[in-house]
Formats: structure tokens, sequence, C-alpha cells
């Protein structure tokens, strides 16, 4: 039986049309995303993994230092902690994204997945984004660097520490303003979304996991500028008493100086 028909001597058929339906999961609809597989672990896995390799480097960076700085105190400790965390995730998570973004969705290895997860909440990541790759390369190449920078001065003590902070600091903040700032700026002038729409994608994966590098150091910025500004405080009131002690002797050697006679 036929079932096509003409309209304007065009052959269409009858019934209702097929939609292809997309061969992923990923947002916005339609979206190309070639080479695409499913991943074979599951989410507990794939996060018990992650937490693994994270504890192993913390744990190991720790032990490190106390064996050279047996003094350091809890919060040092956790600043270390942290900063080695930051530097483990920027140089070789987002580091793998940045040298294998073109096969991320057709991988399978432990990294790949977990990216392929994440992307469930941004699908830029599985799209070799222009911005994504920008912004990442730089997380890679600076702030991962500096952040194993600022952990080495926790441990030593440097001068330098509170300055190291201060940029690494910033640098988290103003990454995670750019993030949600493209992302919800897209979402409300154009419509389109790169993430799913349920509540873990949307509000736990995209929102709440980077809601840290937010929170964590607004408050390390925050003791650091009062900490220099103390400091600085205490040296110009030091600076201040040296100056007027010294125009005291002065004045008193003077006044102490014998007269020349003609």
């Amino acid at each position: 039986m036929d079932r096509t028909f003409d309209i304007l001597g065009l052959k269409w058929a009858r019934g209702t049309p097929q939609v292809e339906m997309p061969s992923h999961p990923y947002y916005p609809l339609g979206v190309t995303i070639p080479g695409y597989v499913p991943n074979e672990a599951s989410v507990p896995v794939l996060l018990t993994a992650l937490g693994g390799m994270l504890g192993f480097a913390i744990l190991g960076a720790s032990a490190v230092a106390l064996k050279i700085n047996p003094n350091l105190t809890k919060s040092n400790l956790a600043l270390l902690c942290w900063f080695v965390m930051n530097g483990c995730l920027h140089c070789f998570f987002e580091g793998y994204f940045v040298f294998n973004h073109a096969t991320i969705a057709s991988s399978q290895n432990v990294l790949a997945q977990l990216w392929k997860e994440y992307a469930l909440s941004d699908s830029r990541y599985l799209t070799s984004d222009f911005f994504m790759l920008s912004i990442e390369s730089i997380t890679v190449f600076v702030w991962g660097p500096l952040c194993f920078a600022n952990a080495i001065s926790v441990v030593r003590g440097s001068p330098s520490r509170h300055a190291l902070r201060i940029i690494v600091c910033m640098a988290h903040l103003y990454g995670v303003a750019l993030y949600y700032s493209t992302t919800l700026c897209e979402t409300y002038f154009t419509g389109r979304s790169h993430s799913r729409p349920e509540f873990l994608y949307f509000w736990v994966y995209l929102v709440g996991f980077n809601l840290p590098w937010a929170i964590i150091p607004t408050i390390l910025l925050y003791n650091s500028v009062r900490t220099i500004s103390r400091a600085t405080k205490a040296l110009d009131k030091m600076n201040n008493t040296l100056v007027a002690h010294h125009r005291r002797q002065n004045g008193i050697e003077r006044a102490v100086e014998p007269k020349k006679t003609k």
C-alpha cells in the first residue's frame, strides 16, 4: 500500500514523522558529540577512584610536610591539604581534559569517565569548547603549579606565602565567576542550557561542585589581607618609633657637642 501523498508535486510520508533521537544524554538537545560511548563504571565507583587518588596524594604530602616541619600547626596542615588537592586537580585532572578533550567522549579510562559524568552538567567539556579550553589551559599551566608553590610556602613558613595565597585565591574567585556567568548568561539570553535540567546535574554538579572554590578562597583571601594589613601597620609603627628615636639621639648629640673655639 502506498503510504505517500503529493503536495505541490512533492512526495510526503503518511503517518507520524519519525524523530531522530539523540545518541547521548547531553544538553542542549541536538548537540554533536562525535564518538560518544556510555560510561562502563558507576558513579560511586568513579567517585571512589577520584577520592582514593586525591586521598593518597594528600596523605603523602602531609606525611612529607610533617617530616620536614614537625611544628606545622593544624590550620597550616589544612591549608597544605587544600593547596595539594587543588594542584592535583588542576594539573592532572584538568590537565587530562586539556590534552585529551577531543577523545574524552569515546574513552573509557577513569578520568575520561569522570569528565563524561560531570559533562552531564556542562556539555562544553565534550565539544572542545574554545572558552573551556582557554580557561582550563590557564588553570593547568599557571594556577596548578602556583597551588603547589603555595603548599611549599606553607611548609617552609615563607614570607611570600600570603602574597602567593592572594594570587591563587583571586584566580579561583575569578575563574568561578567566569564559569557561572558564562553558563547562566548563555542560558538567560539564548535559552540554550549545557546542563541537564535534573536537580542532581544542575544544583549538585554544576553549582555545588564548584561552590567550594568560591567560599574557601574568600575566607583565605580575607585572612591573608588582614594578616598583611596588621603586619604593615606594625612595621609602620616600628619605623615611626625608630625615626623618632634617631631624631632624639641626634638632638641629644647636638646638644652636648662642645662649642668650637675660634
